[in-house]
Order: structure tokens, then C-alpha cells, then sequence
């Protein structure tokens, strides 16, 4: 495998090779990501490509990342969800019918009951990223789930280190605000009448 910088190179000289290198290095991550994010997996398909794309429409430009090829995949994952998001309305703010089907973690099989808990689970945590702003979402995706350390983070994000950490900081606190939510239940609540007869 190629030093990150030296790939980069060859790729942006459009060698086939290294093309082929950056796509096999970086897509499952890539898919990863927006696959998290959307809760769909043609939609992530999708965005992975069209992340590609972009890529190469930025060296046929003679543009796109001149040091972080990473960071700049991610980014540019990340704005086409954000634009994915702002094209069509908000009703269901992350998809919820690949809940439980995640072709990510498929290597064990669970019984019926871890089946139901996990897709409950899944489907509060995904409502819960769903609320927190896109810089939030994305700096606790590429943190936590991705596993970067913040200096990667603050690179894809163009934000010095000590932003990445206080959006880190109102994320986390945010989903546990979220998460500690109790479960709204169909229970209705004994009217509270007044006493008017004094």
C-alpha cells in the first residue's frame, strides 16, 4: 500500500492504480459514515459515489485536497447528506427501516428478542443524532464510531482542535439529554378537575 501522501499524488495524476487504491482504502468508511447517518443503504451507496465524483471532478479541476484526502472524502460525504436533508422535508428525521438490518455488524445472528431490542435502541439513538446540528452529528460520528482522534476531526472540519472539543462537549450532552427522555406512551393522564364547590 502506498504512504497516504505519495497515493495522493498519483491520484490527483489520475494513475489508475492509485485511483483504484484510494477508492478500496477509503469507500467502506465512506459507506460507513453516510449509512449511520441516512439509515438507508442505496442512499448510502449513493452518497458514497457521488463523494467519489466529487473527487475526481476536483482533480480534473485541478482542486480538491492537496494534503488530508481523508478528511476531505468525509467533508465532502457530509455535505452531500446535508444537502440531501435540506431537499426533502423533515418528517422522519433519519430513516428507520433499516433498523435492525444493518449490513455493518452482520456477523453474528441474535434471537428475536436482542433483534427487537437492538432495532428499538438504534432507532432512539438515531432520533436522538437526528436533533443535534450537523457539526454535532458529524464530529460524533468521526469521533466515536470512526474512531478519530480530534486533531483528524478538526482537520475534516476545517475548526481548530478546542472548537471540535466544545462541539464534542454539547453533543454529548445533548444525546444525554435526549437519551434520558422518557418514552412517550399512548397512557392518557386522569384529568386534574377543580374543586369549584367552595
Amino acid at each position: 500500500m502506498l504512504p497516504a501522501q505519495r497515493l495522493l499524488q498519483r491520484a490527483r495524476q489520475f494513475d489508475e492504480q492509485a485511483l483504484a487504491e484510494v477508492y478500496e482504502t477509503y469507500s467502506p468508511g465512506i459507506f460507513r459514515y453516510a449509512y449511520r447517518l441516512l439509515g438507508d443503504y442505496n442512499l448510502a451507496e449513493e452518497c458514497t459515489a457521488e463523494t467519489f465524483y466529487r473527487l475526481l471532478r476536483a482533480f480534473y479541476q485541478n482542486n480538491g485536497p492537496v494534503e488530508s484526502l481523508q478528511a476531505y472524502l468525509y467533508r465532502c460525504a457530509h455535505n452531500w447528506i446535508t444537502d440531501y436533508y435540506r431537499r426533502r422535508p423533515l418528517e422522519t428525521p433519519l430513516p428507520e427501516d433499516a433498523a435492525g438490518d444493518d449490513p455493518l455488524h452482520s456477523e453474528e445472528q441474535p434471537g428475536p428478542p436482542e433483534i427487537v431490542e437492538a432495532a428499538q435502541e438504534q432507532q432512539q439513538v438515531r432520533k436522538a443524532l437526528a436533533k443535534l446540528t450537523p457539526e454535532q452529528r458529524q464530529v460524533i460520528l468521526l469521533k466515536y464510531i470512526e474512531g478519530w482522534n480530534n486533531t483528524q476531526v478538526a482537520e475534516a472540519l476545517h475548526k481548530p482542535v478546542g472548537a471540535i472539543k466544545a462541539l464534542q462537549h454539547r453533543a454529548l450532552e445533548s444525546l444525554r439529554r435526549l437519551l434520558n427522555q422518557p418514552v412517550e406512551t399512548n397512557r392518557t393522564e386522569e384529568p386534574n378537575y377543580v374543586d369549584e364547590s367552595n
